[in-house]
């Protein structure tokens, strides 16, 4: 399901919080808890590219090569189960990554060689950096597959949204509804805040667009 990029560059206007706020109200868990932003200052929406991780056996697979295979503007999403003591993304890939306009990436895990991330400008949230290689711990066992990240389960087209924030991901089928929301949200916050420059009390702006039930779940 191809999502016009014109819409998920308006998601990235609205941000995390008001789209969090949409899903709350339409009873979509999103939110990945604890995934925080390397590089900060960037915001990302994409379409995820999916790839799970697993512990070596007896005899070693590969941390893979599969971001050949991602396209640009895709966000890879890593389920590496959380795990802290390896890593499962470095330098080159941070560089690949970058060159090849990918959109960014997302960890259950953590990645190294946060130089080049910096140096690259590349957008990348994890849940932490560790200089560990994940080569002969770990191994790529299936790409575009659904996968978990901080409990939330996300789908090969799954759309991802990153920025200071956090992150959170939407399922595809539900775009549309979801945009339609965040839109109204991140609409009558702005009328809000263009009150309260006007003058008035918080209490009197967020009562002008029922602030305190934007994100109440519909019934």
């Amino acid at each position: 399901m191809a999502i016009d990029k014109a819409l998920l560059e308006d998601m990235k206007k609205f941000g995390t919080c008001a789209v969090s706020d949409a899903c709350d109200r339409l009873g979509i868990p999103c939110g990945l808890h604890n995934i925080k932003p390397v590089n900060k200052g960037k915001s990302i929406c994409g379409p995820a590219f999916t790839v799970h991780y697993v512990p070596c056996g007896q005899v070693k697979g590969t941390v893979g090569d599969f971001l050949d295979d991602v396209q640009p503007g895709e966000v890879v999403v890593i389920d590496n189960a959380g795990r802290d003591y390896c890593t499962v993304w470095g330098g080159m890939m941070s560089y690949s990554a970058s060159v090849r306009k990918i959109e960014g990436t997302v960890i259950d895990g953590v990645c190294r060689d946060v130089e080049v991330i910096y140096e690259r400008d590349y957008a990348i949230f994890t849940k932490g950096t560790y200089m560990v290689t994940g080569k002969d711990r770990v191994e790529v066992d299936a790409v575009n597959v659904p996968v978990a990240v901080s409990g939330i389960q996300i789908k090969q087209g799954d759309i991802i949204l990153g920025d200071d924030t956090g992150v959170l991901a939407l399922p595809a089928e539900r775009f549309d509804e979801v945009y339609k929301i965040s839109k109204e949200i991140y609409e009558k916050e702005e009328l809000a805040v263009a009150e309260l420059v006007k003058g008035k009390t918080l209490k009197e702006a967020r009562a002008s667009v029922a602030y305190h039930n934007l994100q109440t779940r519909n019934k």
